[in-house]
């Protein structure tokens, strides 16, 4: 048994066309959308009478995917959460960058905010975190050359 890579990763989203339009901006490529429904994905997932919209995403390299993913059924009675950073459970999800401070500076353009400050650790690294579209926290890291 042996496990090769991370997949994907898998952001449940109220806003499907402003999730895809913000990663998109960020600098991710398309890599295909479409709609799931059907017996197939409720006896993967769980939940009955699934009807959804799925958007699929990578990094320039091809090395990471994310899946962006809109249920208009069942749908989550508790919408939109905001948690911090140190709320327990899957919180962020870290990109390897160049030159983060425009980037940063984009971001923010698209509605993104920065949560705390870029910071210098140790000289390795520049290391920020912006939150996105519905509560989404995104890790910047930049190598220090």
């Amino acid at each position: 048994m042996k496990i090769h890579r991370i997949d994907h990763v898998g952001i449940v989203v109220h806003d499907l066309p402003a999730a895809k339009a913000f990663f998109l901006e960020f600098g991710l490529e398309m890599i295909g959308e479409g709609e799931v429904e059907g017996e197939w994905v409720e006896r993967i997932i769980g939940p009955k009478e699934v009807k959804g919209e799925v958007v699929m995403l990578r990094t320039q390299d091809g090395e990471a995917n994310i899946e962006l993913v809109k249920f208009h059924t069942p749908s989550d009675e508790n919408g939109i959460q905001r948690p911090l950073a140190n709320t327990l459970g899957i919180r962020h999800i870290a990109f390897a960058v160049e030159d983060m401070e425009a980037l940063v500076t984009k971001l923010k353009k698209n509605g993104a905010e920065l949560i705390g400050e870029i910071q210098n650790y140790e000289n390795a690294y520049k290391l920020c975190y912006c939150r996105g579209p519905e509560g989404i926290i995104l890790e910047l890291a930049e190598r220090i050359k």
